[in-house]
C-alpha cells in the first residue's frame, strides 16, 4: 500500500537509520498516491535490507529525485535494497534484467495489433515513467547500445521518453531507476561515463558476520544460536576463498544457504540440504571438494533437524 502502516519502518529504526528520513520517506508516501491500477506492484520485501549507512546514502539520494546505481560483487544485497527503497517509498516496482538481446523496443515498448488498429504496448520503463514507479536495472552493464541510448534522455534532466510515431512520455515526479551491477560477470562491460554520470554511484559492502546473523535471524526467527553462527561463518569463510582466488564466486550464494534452510526445517539432515545449496553450484570437481570441505567444518554430517531449529 501506498501509506504508511504501523511497523512498516520498524526495521529502519531498529538500526538507527537518521529519523529525518524516515519522516521524509514517510511524507512522500503520503503525498504521492499510486494509481489504483498497479497497487499489485507496491510489494512488501521479503528480506529487510541491513546496513544503516547504505540505507541513508540510497533513501537520501531518491529524497533529492536522483537515480541510484548499486555497484558491487554478488551476494552484496543490491536487488535486496532495491526491493526494501521501493517499498519504503509506497511506489510500484518494475523490473529490466538486461542481457546482449535486450533492445530498445523492450524497454520503452512495441506495436501491437489491438481493437483493430495500431496500438504502442508499454514496456518497464514506459510503464514505469506513467505510473512513477522504481525500475530496477538488473544487470545494466550488459546493457548494448541501442537500450543504452533510451536510458540517457530517461535518466538526465529532460526525464522523457520519446517514442518514434508516439507522444513523447515525461516522467512521473516519483518515477526513479535503480540500477545494479556485478564486477567480472560474463558478457559485462565498462559502463561509458555518460550513463554513468546520471547516477549516484553506492559501492555495495561484503556481508559481514553482524549483517549475516541479521538477514539468517530475519528469515528463520526459530534457528538455534549455534546454527545462525555457523552458517553466517560458512558464508565468510567462502566469500573469503572466493575474495583470494581459490573457488569462484558460484558457491558464495546466500540466497542457496536460506534455501537450504528451508529444506532442513522440512525434515532433510542439515549436510544434505547444504549439498543443494552450496556444494552442487560448482561444476568443477577441484573446486566442489574444496568448497565441500568448507562446508564439512562448519556443519557436521550427524545434525539434524532439532540441531538447527
Amino acid at each position: 500500500m501506498a501509506t504508511a502502516v504501523q511497523g512498516d519502518f520498524d526495521y529502519l529504526e531498529a538500526q538507527g537509520v537518521d529519523p529525518a528520513l524516515i519522516r521524509a520517506a514517510k511524507e512522500f508516501r503520503e503525498n504521492t498516491p499510486v494509481d489504483e491500477s498497479v497497487r499489485e506492484r507496491v510489494l512488501r520485501p521479503v528480506m529487510p535490507f541491513y546496513g544503516r549507512d547504505v540505507l541513508e546514502m540510497a533513501m537520501a539520494a531518491i529524497l533529492e529525485g536522483s537515480n541510484l546505481l548499486l555497484a558491487g560483487p554478488k551476494a552484496t544485497g543490491k536487488n535486496v535494497l532495491a526491493e526494501n527503497l521501493a517499498w519504503i517509498f509506497g511506489r510500484p516496482t518494475y523490473g529490466v534484467s538486461f542481457h546482449v538481446n535486450t533492445s530498445s523496443a523492450e524497454l520503452i515498448g512495441t506495436d501491437t495489433f489491438r481493437n483493430n488498429e495500431v496500438q504502442l504496448r508499454k514496456g518497464s520503463i514506459s510503464r514505469c515513467a506513467e505510473y512513477g514507479g522504481f525500475c530496477v536495472l538488473d544487470e545494466i552493464n550488459m546493457a548494448k547500445n541501442d537500450a543504452v541510448s533510451v536510458l540517457h534522455a530517461t535518466l538526465d534532466f529532460r526525464r522523457s521518453i520519446d517514442i518514434p510515431g508516439y507522444d513523447k512520455i515525461q516522467l512521473h515526479p516519483a518515477a526513479r531507476f535503480i540500477g545494479t551491477m556485478n564486477y567480472g560477470y560474463a558478457g559485462t562491460r565498462d559502463l561509458n561515463e555518460a550513463l554513468v554520470s546520471r547516477f549516484l554511484v553506492i559501492d555495495m559492502p561484503p556481508q559481514t558476520e553482524d549483517s549475516l546473523d541479521f538477514i539468517i535471524r530475519t528469515r528463520y526467527p526459530e534457528i538455534s544460536v549455534q546454527a545462525a553462527e555457523q552458517l553466517a561463518g560458512l558464508f565468510l569463510d567462502l566469500q573469503l576463498k572466493a575474495e583470494h582466488g581459490e573457488i569462484s564466486t558460484k558457491s558464495l550464494d546466500l540466497r542457496g544457504i536460506l534455501g537450504a534452510l528451508g529444506t532442513i526445517r522440512q525434515g532433510i539432515l542439515p549436510w544434505k540440504a547444504l549439498q543443494m545449496g552450496v556444494v552442487n553450484k560448482c561444476f568443477d570437481i577441484l573446486e566442489k571438494e574444496i568448497v565441500q570441505d568448507v562446508v564439512s567444518t562448519r556443519i557436521p554430517e550427524d545434525w539434524t533437524r532439532e540441531d538447527v531449529f
